[in-house]
């Protein structure tokens, strides 16, 4: 972890995927953060469908130990670019699923709004951590993807699974391990 100051003399913490649970711990509801490493992006219906897989005991399709997903369904991409707008998606629509997902692992969820009291309570369980993006700024998070891979679901179109490759990726951490919230 790395902290640089945002030219607002605020600092913004440097971390990387996958995450580390010292890394988790050390993080309150507030921090303003810069993302770098692997993040997959999933909604709803892949949700649905991890947890479908987990109730028949089958493997999922990516490894979910230290992740974390990005509730996203990314816009078509353009010519010459790696993604097209990728804003955050309201993260309610997840939290039927999201205990589930953070036993198997899973260490954070980057979205936007509030969350369910089953979710605060996972991610205290689990010491894991939610981020907002700043919604409304799709175009500007793109900038941050530097590789784009389908990795599960393409029969879902932009709600597939994608493996993201984030540098300097703007959140802010909306409810910290210890279940702390500033939204």
């Amino acid at each position: 972890m790395l902290g640089v100051a945002n030219g607002d003399g605020d600092v913004m913490i440097r971390i990387t995927t996958p995450l580390k649970k010292t890394v988790i711990k050390s993080l309150k509801a507030g921090d303003d953060i810069l993302l770098s490493g692997v993040i997959y992006t999933a909604r709803d219906q892949a949700h649905k469908r991890l947890v479908d897989l987990l109730k028949k005991g089958r493997p999922l399709p990516v490894d979910l130990s230290g992740q974390v997903i990005y509730y996203c369904g990314p816009t078509a991409t353009p010519p010459g670019r790696v993604i097209g707008s990728c804003g955050p998606t309201t993260s309610r629509r997840m939290d039927a699923f999201t205990p589930q997902l953070l036993e198997r692992g899973l260490a954070g969820m980057i979205g936007k709004g509030r969350r369910e009291p089953q979710v605060y309570e996972a991610i205290k369980k689990q010491g894991a951590v939610y981020f907002a993006a700043p919604a409304g700024c799709g175009a500007l998070l793109a900038r941050h993807v530097v590789a784009n891979e389908c990795v599960a679901f393409p029969d879902l179109g932009p709600e597939a699974i994608h493996r993201l490759e984030v540098e300097d990726f703007p959140l802010v951490v909306i409810i910290d391990s210890k279940g702390r919230d500033i939204s």
